[in-house]
Formats: structure tokens, sequence, C-alpha cells
């Protein structure tokens, strides 16, 4: 499973939006942003921000990450 900061990356690059963009909506430097990106977890309010900022829920993704990995196990 890839970890939470890769899948930021991945949907930030899908959407073509740059680390700048994804800043000034985070409210915070660009440095903060590489440093998301390196995170394998993260707090939820925050996950909670950046799904909405990029109108995608991370939450159902890492849901479905959850139900295989339970399948997989029985």
């Amino acid at each position: 499973m890839e970890h939470i900061g890769q899948l930021i990356r991945q949907e930030l690059r899908r959407q073509e939006r740059s680390v700048a963009w994804f800043a000034r909506q985070l409210s915070c430097d660009r440095s903060n942003i590489y440093r998301i990106f390196q995170k394998e977890s993260i707090d939820t309010y925050l996950l909670v921000r950046i799904s909405i900022i990029l109108q995608y829920n991370f939450f159902s993704t890492l849901s479905l990450c959850i139900e295989k990995q339970i399948l997989l196990q029985k």
C-alpha cells in the first residue's frame, strides 16, 4: 500500500496543480507540502482539508486499501 503522502502527490499531479498553488490553498510554505509528500501517515483533520481542497476523498481510497488487506488475511 502506498503511503498517504504519495497518494496526495499523485492526485495533485493528476489534477495538474502546482505545489505553489497547493501551498497557498493550505496556507503554508511549499517546504511543508514536500514534507506532506514524504509522510506515511497524516493527521485526519489535515487530510480532511486536503480532501476538500483537491475535491478527492482520500478516506475512501484508504478504506478500499484496508478492505483489501482484511480480505487477504482471511
